[in-house]
């Protein structure tokens, strides 16, 4: 009978790997958060833009409302948030072209707003993720729903980066194939300290947490 590898308690290399991965995935993304509702001025005045790069997340937070009293006589804002076109996007209009992303219509959510994330990514393999092309625009408006109040049209401008043949895509991309090999040539002695020793090596944590530091610096 052959000697396991780790002990109980301790988890095994793969573990390791899917924690190691979780780690890269956190240092290269960004949240980018947009409250969305009337009280936001950027929003009502459309002139709101962000720039996102691929692997970051949209983070849209709904209307949220303590309790009912914080509404006073008024309704509480619910709203239907679409992907419209540059046309549309002059004027918070429902569309034929239009794509429904979610709808906010729990105002009185009990732990805090209810949020919705998009995730910036070239190819998706869910049905309700959407796939976005380097160096394009993409506009979001509002509308409100039919059990809610009026409101004012809300837009948000989204540009993703970069446009494949510009120089600063191509540094940046550059800049970050370097890095993950960097991180592809330690990770082994990762996974083999973690499986023997049942502990990281300090070398590899000395390792990891510059590159992490270098990678924020990068973005």
């Amino acid at each position: 009978m052959g000697t396991l590898l780790w002990t109980l308690g301790t988890p095994p290399a793969w573990k390791a790997t899917i924690v190691f991965f979780n780690i890269i995935s956190a240092v290269v993304a960004k949240r980018h958060t947009v409250f969305w509702n009337s009280t936001n001025t950027r929003l009502t005045a459309g002139d709101l833009s962000v720039q996102l790069n691929f692997n970051d997340y949209l983070d849209i937070h709904c209307p949220h409302y303590p309790n009912e009293e914080a509404v006073g006589h008024g309704q509480p804002e619910t709203l239907a948030l679409y992907l419209v076109g540059e046309e549309s996007f002059q004027g918070c209009v429902e569309t034929r072209g239009a794509i429904k992303r979610w709808e906010c219509n729990t105002p009185f959510a009990p732990y805090g707003p209810v949020r919705f994330s998009e995730k910036i990514q070239r190819f998706t393999p869910f049905s309700l993720g959407f796939e976005f092309l380097p160096g394009r625009h993409y506009y979001y408006s509002s509308l409100p729903t039919d059990e809610g109040p009026p409101l004012p049209c809300m837009k948000l401008r989204v540009t993703v980066c970069c446009a494949p043949t510009s120089e600063g895509s191509k540094q940046k991309q550059g800049e970050m194939q370097r890095l993950k090999l960097e991180l592809l040539t330690i990770f082994p002695r990762y996974v083999h300290a973690y499986t023997i020793n049942r502990q990281v090596a300090p070398l590899c944590l000395l390792s990891f947490t510059a590159m992490f530091k270098h990678a924020l610096n990068v973005r």
